[in-house]
Order: structure tokens, then sequence, then C-alpha cells
């Protein structure tokens, strides 16, 4: 019985202590959406990207090849 109680309790306050924390969002910049919104940086994720599809490919390649030399040696 108690501890269903403590359960509850620690379930409660996890769920709901997140409200308790919450603050506003700053207001923004004076000048921001007189003339249209601001642009942001330009950040580059050409390159990054190629490089997380080369090791995804490589990463299942070695996949494979594993899987084929296990298969082989039965």
């Amino acid at each position: 019985m108690k501890k269903s109680i403590l359960i509850t309790l620690i379930v409660f306050s996890i769920l709901f202590n997140t409200n308790i924390w919450a603050q506003v969002p700053p207001p923004p910049p004076p000048d921001h959406g007189s003339t249209g919104n601001q642009n942001g940086g330009n950040a580059p994720i050409g390159s990054g990207l190629l490089i997380l599809i080369g090791l995804g490919v490589g990463y299942g390649g070695k996949k494979f090849y594993d899987i084929k030399n296990k298969k082989a040696e039965k």
C-alpha cells in the first residue's frame, strides 16, 4: 500500500513539475518584423550531411559483410 502511494506521488510530481518552472519568452528585438523577418545565420549542412550519409553507408556495408561471412562459416 505504501509503495503504491509513493509511486503515485512520484509520477504526479514528475508530470506536473514542468509547469511550475515555465517562464514567459523574452520579447523580440525592436526592429523585428518592421520590414519583414530578419534572416538567420547560414549554417553549412551540405558537407556534414555527406559525411553522415557516408558513415551510414560504411556501417551498413560492414554489417552486411559481417553477416555474409557469418553465414559462410556455417
